[in-house]
């Protein structure tokens, strides 16, 4: 078949460069540059089609993008397409190839974002494009958005917009978005594609302790720092247990069926080190965490400080909620206050039904190899702010990648990058899902 017109896989690398070269690091101050230059780039990406999106600034540069497609059927619920616009900070000096250069070398694109989340956010707007100049209409409408402050949160993006303008995502009742659809090769050259059904939840804890300030010098039994910094080597030092949730289990199912061994927990962590690098990201998923990230007290050396304050970053499953916080109570210790400063619920959602098959059969039109896993994402994304409207989210950015990627290392890593065929594996599976479903 031959085109008149540019299509996604010709443009995805180009598009996915141009959005990296724009700097949207997310600090968490009203100071940063914000999502503005990226969202108006996606505008006017949308715009040379004729397509006219909705252009949303929830505060001064904080900017969102949201556009619906209509679908041919009406009756059909439409689905969500999401992808947030913002990036961790990246300091370039640890870099090979500056962070925001979107340089494209040896087969791959680099730069902050590359897979969390402008390759997502450019596969995007290439199949948008194509499927416009084409004349493409979907089954069911699609809404698209790109969003501000994922990384921080959500505040000034999916947040917002579930709170102020929830009519946006009318009729959406499955939602695609970051992390999954990416592949990991298991025995006998089998290729896993680990669809996201399942993320733990966040809880935040500010631990303090106050004592007897003083002078150094003298002998200080009542010390808040000493009190504290036992607290958080307790729990920094704590092996979490593995434990085997719905979603885990089936996983490790698969998964042992693709070594052609017989499923037993006796089996996990044999077979998790058969991974390679993707072996600490599926270790992961199996536990709760619970890690040390700020420790602050004193304000000189001579002085024993009356207070030290310590936040850490815990993280559950699915489900396991009270067992996670009832061991953290256990490991701070009745001496130390302990403060819950942020929360986020975990999310299970069913591994089945019309919209999990329609990715599967997506994957195996492109990767006959493919064999589909749900699995847990050890943290979380804007898909927990969706589900409060009711709308069923799975992390479904499928890359097709090389065995020697150490791909999980990179979200918020250096040298970020992403192979350019992979994009283009990923816009001919989204190509097959988002017009056939």
């Amino acid at each position: 078949m031959t085109f008149n017109y540019p299509t996604a896989d010709s443009e995805v690398v180009s598009l996915c460069a141009a959005l990296i070269r724009i700097d949207t690091s997310n600090y968490g101050d009203p100071d940063g540059p914000g999502e503005r230059r990226a969202a108006e780039k996606i505008m006017e990406w949308l715009d040379e089609v004729g397509l006219i999106g909705t252009y949303i600034e929830s505060a001064p540069r904080r900017a969102n993008v949201v556009i619906r497609i209509p679908g041919t059927d009406p009756r059909l619920p439409a689905l969500l397409v999401h992808g947030h616009l913002d990036v961790v900070p990246a300091d370039a000096t640890a870099w090979q190839v500056p962070p925001f250069s979107g340089e494209v070398i040896d087969g791959y694109v680099w730069g902050r974002g590359a897979v969390d989340m402008k390759h997502m956010d450019a596969m995007m707007v290439a199949l948008l494009r194509e499927m416009t100049r084409s004349g493409t209409r979907p089954r069911r409408d699609l809404v698209f958005a790109w969003l501000a402050d994922e990384e921080l949160g959500g505040r000034y993006g999916a947040e917002y917009l579930v709170t102020e303008q929830p009519e946006l995502f009318h009729g959406c009742t499955d939602a695609i978005s970051e992390v999954g659809g990416f592949s990991i090769e298991v025995g006998g050259g089998t290729r896993l594609y680990l669809i996201d059904n399942a993320q733990r939840g966040l809880t935040w804890l500010r631990l303090t302790t106050n004592g007897r300030a003083g002078h150094a010098a003298m002998v200080h039994p009542n010390n808040a720092i000493t009190e504290l910094a036992g607290a958080i080597s307790r729990i920094g030092l704590y092996e979490w247990p593995q434990q085997l949730t719905s979603t885990n289990l089936r996983f490790f199912e698969e998964l042992c069926a693709s070594y052609d061994l017989p499923f037993s927990d006796d089996h996990l962590d044999g077979i998790v080190h058969r991974l390679g690098s993707p072996a600490r990201l599926v270790d992961t998923m199996l536990r709760h965490t619970a890690n040390p990230t700020r420790f602050t007290a004193g304000y000189a050396t001579n002085v024993v400080p009356e207070c030290a304050a310590a936040v850490i970053d815990g993280r559950f499953l699915p489900g396991l909620e009270a067992e996670f916080l009832a061991t953290l109570e256990r490991l701070v210790g009745p001496r130390v206050h302990c403060e819950v400063i942020d929360r986020e619920a975990a999310l299970e959602v069913p591994f089945e039904g019309p919209l999990v098959e329609a990715m599967k059969d997506a994957l195996r039109a492109e990767d006959p190899t493919a064999r589909a896993v749900p699995w847990c994402l050890p943290a979380g994304t804007d898909n927990r702010i969706f589900a409060r409207l009711g709308i069923r989210g799975y992390g479904f950015v499928p890359l097709r990648l090389p065995r020697t990627l150490d791909f999980s290392s990179m979200f918020h890593g250096i040298d970020e990058r992403v192979p350019e065929d992979a994009l283009v594996f990923g816009v001919n599976v989204l190509r097959r899902l988002l017009t056939s479903y």
